[in-house]
């Protein structure tokens, strides 16, 4: 299974393609989609949604995950982060691919293995099961790799129930 995440932003949103096989997880693509600060709010989500396109098009991912809005001190930016999901959301929905959300206590459960482990903690751990030299960065790329990882752990385990 081929599985793009996404850690939704306005201003970054954070991508990560990876694949399932049999000898476990394997790195894909991962990176960052930035958006111009100097456009208006519509233009900056329209870039979004094309590069997200970009992303699905090269891909063709046959899953997908977006991290769940939680809870922000900023309500500005917590608007500002739902608008970019529904974008991530969209893209997904128009070329027929499903969608699983997860909260980053699920993320960070799935990943490290406990709820409550810190970023650097979990970037680790991405870093481990994808067998890559470095920790993977930006922050939002690393998160988007980790948002992957939990969904296919969360599909294994749901296979594991039939």
């Amino acid at each position: 299974m081929l599985v793009v995440g996404i850690d939704p932003g306005l201003a970054t949103t954070g991508y990560g393609v990876v694949r399932d096989t049999r000898d476990g997880v394997v790195l894909v693509d991962y990176g960052t989609i930035t958006t111009p600060p100097h456009l208006p709010l519509a233009q900056r989500l329209l870039v979004l949604h094309r590069e997200l396109e970009k992303i699905v098009q090269l891909h063709r991912p046959e899953s997908s995950a977006v991290e769940k809005l939680f809870f922000q001190k900023n309500v500005t930016t917590a608007i500002a982060v739902g608008q970019a999901r529904g974008v991530a959301l969209l893209t997904m929905a128009e070329n027929s691919i499903e969608v699983s959300e997860y909260t980053p206590l699920e993320v960070k459960q799935a990943v490290a293995g406990y709820g409550s482990a810190d970023k650097k903690q979990v970037q680790y751990m991405v870093r481990a099961l994808l067998n890559m030299e470095e920790i993977p960065s930006p922050d939002d790329a690393a998160d988007a790799l980790a948002i992957a990882i939990c969904h296919l752990h969360s599909v294994r385990f749901r296979n594991l129930e039939k």
